[in-house]
């Protein structure tokens, strides 16, 4: 890459192995199925969360609409934990597309709702409320520091929603950081789970899509969902053949992602001014912020990195910031930034000019 980026794992660019996978790619018209590249990396997804089927779409907001929109119907009702990416961050879709109820409930530290309070959440059969449908669960949780939730907490949610006829979808933009971290296979968590998309283009380091994956039923309902959002590709092999070499080749290396955001957390703990947010870090997202004794402002930070470094990142909030590893950052990157803002914050090793930052 051209810069040194932990804004996010969405900033990776593909591999030299996708971009010729890419260029030889075999293509034709999915919309009528008939794509041999995108059928095959829906088969090997599915496969590898074990599930019956899967389905290709250009992001993982669409994917997640598209099951909210194939599980529930308009003036239903998605119980889902506060801080949720398909509620703070996909521009109200569920509701304002969907025509779907977001019933939130608070989460703890790690992003879990409590099951007691899930439970009773669950309307009564009235008419004056609206039809509890759908349980909305996320893995990792990017909101608090991408924490991985184990299968048992999947189990517990799934013992609730089958006795009260629910559906559960999982929004699993990272989840094999969360598989991978947690060292279970994919279906420790599918098994309890109805539906669940994750990203190519995060972590796994494809240029673009996720795949949503769930029963054949299911599928069925979701393309048709896609096609109304507009997600219906052509010749999208082009890109699908980037997402079957991060299936084959990526998976198993987010480990090293992982490790790297350790070393950050580690070496931001160090650093005069710094207060590392959060639980222990277990995947790739860190947060942070400065304290009161920090000698400069969160602007000032960002830009000094740019400057000096050509290190990116961004505010989170007020006053804070999330740092995220990915394919493109290793232990030099991480150094680097930490010695560079260990230098704003210290002011030992430059001479800062706060009006010319």
């Amino acid at each position: 890459m051209d810069r040194v980026d932990f804004r996010s794992d969405t900033v990776t660019w593909p591999t030299e192995a996708m971009r010729q996978a890419m260029a030889s790619a075999r293509v034709g018209d999915d919309v009528y199925g008939e794509d041999p590249t995108v059928n095959a990396l829906e088969e090997r997804a599915a496969a590898i969360l074990g599930m019956e089927a899967g389905l290709y779409v250009p992001s993982g907001t669409m994917g997640n609409l598209a099951a909210i929109l194939a599980h529930a119907g308009r003036g239903d009702e998605a119980i889902v934990g506060q801080g949720s990416h398909s509620i703070s961050g996909e521009a109200g879709g569920m509701a304002a597309l969907g025509g779907v109820v977001p019933r939130v409930l608070p989460t703890d530290e790690i992003g879990r709702m409590a099951l007691d309070a899930l439970e009773s959440a669950v309307n009564e059969d009235d008419p004056h409320l609206a039809t509890t449908r759908l349980v909305l669960l996320e893995n990792t949780v990017g909101a608090r520091n991408g924490y991985p939730l184990p299968p048992s907490y999947f189990a517990g949610v799934a013992t609730i929603a089958r006795k009260n006829g629910l559906r559960v979808h999982v929004d699993g933009a990272r989840f094999f950081n969360a598989t991978v971290a947690l060292g279970v296979d994919p279906a420790a968590i599918t098994q309890h789970v109805d539906s669940v998309t994750f990203c190519l283009s995060k972590g796994l380091c494809a240029p673009v899509g996720s795949v949503l994956c769930g029963s054949h039923r299911f599928i069925v309902r979701a393309r048709r969902a896609r096609k109304v959002l507009g997600g219906g590709m052509r010749q999208a092999g082009i890109l699908a053949a980037a997402g079957l070499v991060a299936l084959d080749e990526m998976i198993e290396r987010l480990d090293d992602d992982h490790a790297h955001a350790r070393r950050l957390a580690e070496g931001l703990r160090h650093i005069p001014g710094i207060a590392v947010d959060g639980p222990e870090v277990k995947t790739n997202i860190v947060f942070f912020k400065l304290d009161k004794s920090a000698p400069v402002a969160k602007e000032e930070v960002i830009r000094y990195l740019r400057d000096e470094g050509n290190i990116w990142i961004d505010a989170y909030g007020a006053g804070e910031f999330r740092a995220v590893t990915h394919y493109w950052i290793g232990p030099r990157e991480v150094d680097l930034f930490l010695d560079l803002l260990r230098a704003i914050l210290t002011q030992e090793s430059i001479a800062l000019n706060r009006t010319s930052l």
